[in-house]
C-alpha cells in the first residue's frame, strides 16, 4: 500500500484516452502524464458510474502485524526508508526479525471480531463500498486459500478453530447484507512466497528477487500461484464488485521479455515482473461480470480508476479516482493513533467530491478485531453530518468552478446545484449572506439550506449571488462543519 504511488508513475502509453462520460469533459487536465484508458466493456463503464454514485467508501487494513501495532508489511522490505524502520523483537538482525514477524500467525487471534458491528457503524456513517485487504505484501492471507498454510485458516493460526475464521468471508458476508459493493484488496507482490523472494538469493528491495527472464520456470510458478488465488476470491466470496491490485512495481517492464536488456541491468527495478493481467483480468470478469479492475499505478487498460494515497489532487480530475486515505496517521492499528477530527474528515470529503472523486477512508482493526473507540466515534459524527447534506454528496457530480474560495460546487443529476460553505476552524454559527459567482440561479429558483424547508431570499448584484441567512438560523445551523445549499435551477 504504502508509498508505492509516489515512487511509481504509470508507463506512457501510445493509446489516445477517451471520453469516459460527458460530465467530466470540461474538466482541467489530468494529473498523471499517462492518458486514462476507459474499460472497453460496456458492463464495466456502467458498473464504473455507478461507483462513481457511491463516493465514499470504507478501507480496512488488518493482519498479524496489527499485535505490534506497527506498519503493514513495509518492515520486511530491506530499504532504507523511514516506513521501513524494523520495531519490536529481533529489530536489529533483519533474518531473526522476518522469522519473528512471520511467527506471529501462531499468536493472531481476534477474539472480539463481530464484523456486523462494523458493517452497521460503517452505514450509519454513510459509507457504501468496502475494500477489505484479502492479502498485504507480507503475504499473510485473510481468507481460506489454498495456495499457501500462511493464512488465517490455517491450524498454526489459533483462530482457525473459530466458526468464523475465514475473516474475509464474514467481512464481505456482513457488508453485503449493509447493501455495500465489497471490493477485495489483494497484493501482486508476496514476500512470503518463494516463487517472489526466492530463499536462495536475499531480498534486496521491495521487488522479486531474481531475475525472472533467467529463471523463467520459477516466475510462471507465481504468476499461477497469483492467478489461482484471485479466481479463488473471484468464486468463493460472493458478488465481488472491485479487484483493488497494490503493487504496482509488478508489472510489464518497457523491454518486455528482452533478456539481453535484462542481463545488463544492475537494479531489480527493471527486472520484467509482467504477472499477466490480461489473463488474470479476463479470468476474473468470466466469473465476476463487470468487475472494476484497479491495477494501481501501472497506467493500463486495467487501471479502471486512479487511487491518489493519502492526497487530495490540487485540481479535478478527468477521468475516475478515488483518495485513499487513513482516518489515524497510520494504515494499520497502532495503539496510541491520532484520529484526525471530524472537521478534517468532513472536508476532506467535501473537497474530493466537488473535484469528481471518491474518499476511501480507511480503519485498521485491532489484533482482537474490533476498531479504537475513537474510529467508532469519527464515524457516528461524520455519519451525522451525511445524514443532513447527503443529496449534496452522493450521486452528484462535479460542477465548474468546482471551488471558490470556501465554497465548493456539486450538480445533482436533475439539474439542482449544491453550494457547500466550508466553515472555518471555530465557525459553528452561519453568516449573514452567502455571496458566490460560480453559478446564476434561474429565476425564480428556490435556494434551501440542507436541513432547514423554508427558501432563502436570494438576489443577484453584477455578477454575484448573495443568499440572505435570517438573524433565528444562524446561530443554529443543521450540522457541524460544512453546510449544503441547493439552487433548484441555475442558468444555462
Amino acid at each position: 500500500m504504502k508509498y508505492a504511488e509516489r515512487i511509481f508513475r504509470p508507463m506512457p502509453l501510445l493509446l489516445g484516452a477517451m471520453v469516459l462520460a460527458a460530465s467530466l469533459s470540461l474538466l482541467p487536465a489530468q494529473e498523471e502524464k499517462a492518458p486514462y484508458l476507459p474499460p472497453a466493456d460496456p458492463l464495466v463503464r456502467q458498473n464504473l458510474d455507478q461507483w462513481q454514485d457511491l463516493k465514499f467508501g470504507l478501507f480496512m487494513h488488518w493482519g498479524t502485524y496489527s499485535q505490534w501495532g506497527i506498519v503493514e508489511s513495509w518492515s520486511l522490505c530491506p530499504e532504507d526508508e523511514g516506513w521501513t524502520r524494523r520495531k519490536g523483537p529481533a529489530a536489529a538482525n533483519y533474518f531473526e526479525y522476518k522469522q519473528a514477524y512471520e511467527n506471529l500467525q501462531t499468536t493472531f487471534q481476534p477474539v472480539d471480531f463481530q464484523p456486523e458491528r462494523w458493517a452497521k457503524a460503517a452505514r450509519e456513517a454513510g459509507f457504501r463500498y468496502m475494500i477489505f485487504t484479502f492479502k498485504h505484501h507480507d503475504g499473510f492471507c485473510m481468507f481460506d486459500t489454498r495456495q499457501t498454510d500462511y493464512r488465517i485458516t490455517s491450524p498454526k493460526t489459533p483462530f482457525h478453530r473459530d466458526p468464523r475464521a475465514n475473516i474475509a468471508r464474514e467481512i464481505c458476508d456482513a457488508f453485503r447484507a449493509q447493501g455495500f459493493l465489497i471490493g477485495a484488496y489483494f497484493s501482486k507482490p508476496d514476500w512470503h512466497s518463494p516463487d517472489y523472494w526466492w530463499p536462495y538469493f536475499p531480498p534486496k528491495d521491495r521487488h522479486v528477487n531474481y531475475d525472472p527472464a533467467r529463471y523463467p520456470e520459477r516466475w510462471q510458478n507465481f504468476k499461477d500461484f497469483t492467478y489461482r488465488q484471485i479466481e479463488e476470491i473471484t468464486t468463493g466470496y460472493g458478488k465481488m464488485d472491485i479487484l483493488w491490485l497494490d503493487g504496482g512495481w509488478v508489472r510489464p517492464h518497457p523491454d518486455n521479455n528482452n533478456k539481453e536488456a535484462s542481463a545488463r541491468s544492475k537494479s531489480s527495478a527493471s527486472y520484467n515482473q509482467d504477472i499477466d493481467m490480461p489473463r488474470i483480468a479476463a479470468m476474473a470478469r468470466s466469473h465476476q461480470p463487470g468487475l472494476i479492475v484497479v491495477d494501481r499505478a501501472v497506467g493500463s487498460e486495467y487501471e479502471n480508476y486512479r487511487t491518489p494515497e493519502q492526497r487530495i489532487p490540487a485540481e479535478p480530475l478527468d477521468y475516475p479516482w478515488e483518495t485513499c486515505m487513513t482516518m489515524a496517521r497510520s494504515w494499520s492499528y497502532v495503539p496510541d493513533d491520532v484520529y484526525k477530527p471530524a472537521r478534517t474528515l468532513v472536508h476532506n470529503l467535501v473537497e474530493i467530491v466537488v473535484k469528481g472523486g471518491n474518499y476511501l477512508l480507511n480503519v485498521g482493526p485491532s489484533p482482537r478485531g474490533d476498531y479504537h473507540s475513537e474510529a467508532y466515534t469519527r464515524l457516528q459524527e461524520i455519519g451525522a453530518w451525511l445524514k443532513v447534506n447527503s443529496e449534496a454528496i452522493y450521486s452528484t457530480r462535479p460542477l465548474a468552478p468546482y471551488k471558490e474560495g470556501n465554497l465548493g460546487y456539486t450538480r445533482c443529476k436533475d439539474g439542482r446545484v449544491n453550494l457547500i460553505y466550508l466553515a472555518a476552524e471555530g465557525e459553528t454559527a452561519l453568516p449573514a449572506q452567502i455571496a458566490f459567482r460560480g453559478v446564476r440561479p434561474a429565476p425564480g429558483a428556490a435556494i434551501t439550506l440542507l436541513g432547514r424547508p423554508a427558501a432563502l431570499s436570494w438576489q443577484r448584484a453584477g455578477e454575484e449571488t448573495r443568499i440572505d441567512i435570517p438573524p433565528e438560523m444562524r446561530p443554529n445551523p443543521p450540522a457541524a462543519w460544512a453546510w449544503a445549499f441547493q439552487i433548484s435551477a441555475i442558468e444555462k
